[in-house]
């Protein structure tokens, strides 16, 4: 179930995000500084598997959220990969 925030930026998504080896800790530092001026990064968990953090975004559009991923996370030096999957709503 969406949240009243979310409700509101429009739409949610989940940003699987891959490091090179030894870049983790910078990475988490300059996700912790994005503020993207139509999205947000709503929140951040590092996590074990194929993947090093899982970020929830938050946008009025899916192009809005497209842009954060493309200009902010991907552009961050040390991540090697994006994955984003967008939240909808069953039934």
């Amino acid at each position: 179930m969406p949240t009243k925030a979310a409700a509101r930026r429009g739409m949610k998504a989940y940003v699987l995000i891959e490091t090179a080896p030894g870049k983790t800790k910078n990475v988490k530092k300059e996700l912790s500084r994005i503020t993207g001026s139509n999205s947000t990064l709503a929140h951040l968990d590092a996590v074990t598997g194929p993947y090093d953090f899982i970020a929830q975004v938050e946008g009025p559009t899916l192009d809005a959220i497209g842009r954060l991923v493309t200009d902010e996370i991907g552009a961050i030096d040390g991540v090697t990969r994006t994955t984003t999957c967008v939240a909808v709503a069953i039934g």
